[in-house]
């Protein structure tokens, strides 16, 4: 392969980070090539190293051993790093850390004006970009007030401004919605059929590397396998070893299989297609049991009425929103980036206070408090815990333990009462008390969000507010988080969840309250949202993969209406393959 055709060419490369203790290498002896126009992901737990290895084709940092060479330029080379950089562009997974213009399009305009790129040009590549992204209209606001993903978007388009040969994203999909993420990769896609670039995606969503064209899987460092998504991806029980997930379909032919002792063709379980032969040629079921069923609730928490907020004069963030909140369920709330739905959560515990005629009240047997009181809002903060997106940012204590004890401190906890608060908030979030001696910055950072959970939990809430709490883990660790949030339900904890991950909404929750560009569109049980397609494509709300796919294989197997009823009723692989199988977990 020669250099015009080899974009990226990685040798044997080491890297350690500098630290006090002994050498840990972050990078061994890694090699991979990316070839010009080609789309590659690259996949592994949290702290396998891929973030690392971008930065170093970035040259943000330099191998300590072995050789990149960027479009045929080796890294090391002072003299020649900003041609590397010329070309090349990264988003990252925080778009914080790359937001530097005070208004949108000022930010766009920040990359390729620092390259020297004259008017017109600079402003058709700033118009045309944020055209791309969808934030064209958002063009003169500051980026301040956007969402956390108007802001991944924003970040998106200053990199696409620069018109890179080399797109670098590390989990640059993680804040967007559905939506947005289809438009993003659809875009990408397009680039690099037209563009010829050359794309590297770090991902933890299967779907999303299932589109590209080769894989790599990274795991201690090391690569660990190579080849085709379809060769890849399709080893169940080796991509579950590696902490990651396969794509839908494959993950049912393999428990199918499982369950019934039923051998399936090596081409059964690479594609969408092969799935639904191997169900139509095996599986005809006849009795589908009802499993799941979700209970209605009766005891409300607390209620929002009427609320409306603007930021500015012209920036109505929520319009006249009106919710119950039932004690002992988890709710979800959904809608595209940027709609309110972390403006809404915000009046929950009054970080932000009704305006108008709104209202947020609290019920504790006869008493009733609302945000609207000043006196009131203590009591409300210690019923309601809000955790925000990056909750690892709320950290800030020498220990462990003295950050989860901030919050039970600041309510006046007595201090014996606090201690065994603290130890059942760590045990709640999946840790031991060895952690509670250790800085809070020496621990990964999946365990570093359970940490500031901990910290909301032993303050005893009786509400649990959580926005994204699983954006940027690793399969295992959204696993991990789900387990505890269910945990957490199963024992009394009210739980509200804002996500954008619809298996997740669909999977998790009693009911889902849909928001649409700040007004509440619907509050309905999972079964019945997803039932109705065109009022699902009015509210912008995309069809979580199972569904989808149950809905496919219903129509593979003619099921009568109850049967596919029953069997959407699934809210997991395993559940389907139950009722598909006919047989008993």
């Amino acid at each position: 392969m020669s250099d015009n055709d080899c974009v990226v060419e990685a040798s044997n490369i080491k890297f350690a980070y500098e630290s006090d203790d002994a050498v840990k290498y972050v990078l061994k002896d890694v090699s991979l090539n990316l070839k010009r126009g080609s789309y590659v992901s690259l996949l592994g737990r949290n702290g396998s190293g891929k973030s690392t290895f971008s930065k170093l084709v970035d040259v943000l940092e330099l191998p300590e051993d072995g050789q990149i060479k960027v479009f045929g330029i080796v890294t090391s080379d002072e003299s020649r790093y900003m041609d590397i950089r010329r070309r090349t562009g990264c988003v990252f997974q925080n778009p914080d850390n790359q937001i530097v213009g005070t208004t949108v399009e000022e930010d766009v305009a920040f990359g390729p004006e620092n390259l020297g790129v004259p008017n017109p040009e600079l402003r058709e590549r700033v118009d045309s970009a944020l055209k791309y992204v969808g934030l064209y209209d958002l063009r003169n606001r500051q980026t301040a007030n956007l969402s956390g993903g108007q802001k991944q978007k924003l970040a998106i388009a200053g990199i696409l401004a620069m018109k890179p040969e080399l797109l670098l994203l590390d989990e640059a999909t993680a804040m967007l919605d559905p939506v947005s993420r289809e438009e993003f990769l659809t875009l990408v896609e397009r680039l690099i059929k037209d563009e010829n670039i050359t794309v590297l995606t770090i991902t933890h969503d299967m779907s999303e590397a299932d589109r590209t064209d080769y894989v790599y899987i990274m795991e201690n460092g090391r690569i660990i396998d190579q080849g085709k998504p379809q060769d890849v991806l399709t080893n169940v029980p080796k991509i579950k070893e590696c902490g990651l997930d396969a794509p839908i379909y494959s993950k049912l032919v393999y428990r199918l299989s499982t369950l019934t002792n039923t051998p399936y063709e090596e081409d059964e379980i690479k594609s969408f297609d092969g799935m639904l032969r191997y169900v139509t040629k095996n599986y005809n079921p006849r009795d589908i049991k009802l499993i799941n069923d979700r209970k209605e609730q009766e005891n409300k928490v607390f209620s929002v009425s009427n609320i409306t907020y603007y930021y500015d004069k012209d920036l109505c963030a929520l319009n006249n929103v009106s919710l119950d909140v039932y004690k002992g369920e988890l709710l979800a709330i959904v809608g595209r980036s940027g709609c309110g739905k972390t403006t809404l959560i915000s009046h929950f515990n009054g970080i932000i206070r009704p305006e108008g005629e709104g209202n947020v009240e609290f019920f504790d047997g006869e008493k009733v408090y609302t945000t609207r009181k000043k006196g009131d809002i203590k009591m409300i903060r210690q019923k309601v815990g809000l955790v925000f997106q990056y909750p690892e940012y709320q950290l800030f204590e020498e220990t462990v333990y003295k950050d989860i004890c901030y919050g039970p401190m600041k309510m006046g906890m007595p201090e014996d009462e606090m201690k065994k608060s603290v130890l059942a908030a760590v045990e709640a979030v999946g840790l031991d008390d060895s952690v509670l001696d250790k800085s809070p910055f020496e621990l990964s950072g999946g365990q570093q969000r359970r940490v500031a959970m901990a910290g909301v939990l032993a303050m005893k809430p009786e509400v649990l507010v959580l926005d994204e709490p699983a954006a940027g883990l690793d399969p295992a660790g959204r696993k991990d988080m789900f387990d505890m949030i269910r945990n957490l339900k199963r024992k009394g904890t009210t739980i509200i969840l804002v996500t954008h991950n619809m298996d997740e909404a669909y999977a998790n929750s009693d009911r889902i309250c849909v928001i649409k560009s700040g007004s509440l569109m619907t509050v309905s049980n999972p079964q019945e949202l997803f039932e109705d397609k065109a009022k699902l494509e009015k509210m912008e709300i995309a069809i979580p993969p199972l569904v989808d796919m149950l809905e496919k294989i219903s129509d593979a197997l003619k099921l009568s209406d109850e049967d596919r009823r029953k069997l959407l009723r699934a809210t997991n692989v395993s559940e389907a393959a139950i009722l598909i199988g006919g047989q008993d977990a």
